[in-house]
């Protein structure tokens, strides 16, 4: 039986939460280049982060074989990629007000949701700890 940890307890919703902050700037960066001439509005694949995650935490990562190896990486850092608009604009501007309005609002409820549940499970926790 493994020994009860923070990683354990947690799981993948202190990475997540990491992870929303940074789609956060990403897409408030996007609305306020909304104006700019060439800007072209960039995302992060969250689902491509999570995936990744959930393979580092099912112990689906490079091995070893040698202490001198270099550690291979699983998931990780969040890459950004261009968003594809819906109707570019002359200028070439890509971002396209309605759709960041909503990946942010969407976003921040994800981020909310995510820090309700680990207030959660630190409140289980806290319980657990006083004995009750």
């Amino acid at each position: 039986m493994a020994a009860l940890g923070f990683n354990n307890s947690l799981g993948i919703h202190d990475n997540a939460l990491l992870v929303r902050a940074q789609r956060s700037e990403v897409l408030a960066n996007n609305l306020a280049n909304a104006d700019t001439p060439g800007f072209k509005a960039r995302d992060v694949d969250f689902k491509a982060i999570l995936s990744g995650e959930v393979q580092r935490t099912q112990n689906l990562e490079v091995n070893r074989t040698q202490a001198n190896h270099i550690p291979g990486k699983s998931g990780g850092d969040a890459e950004l990629f261009y968003r594809n608009p819906y109707q570019p604009s002359i200028d070439g501007n890509t971002v396209d007000s309605n759709v960041e309005n909503a990946e942010f609002t969407k976003n921040a409820m994800s981020y909310n949701a995510s820090f309700d549940f680990l207030n959660r499970k630190f409140k289980g926790l806290t319980n657990a700890i006083k004995g009750q």
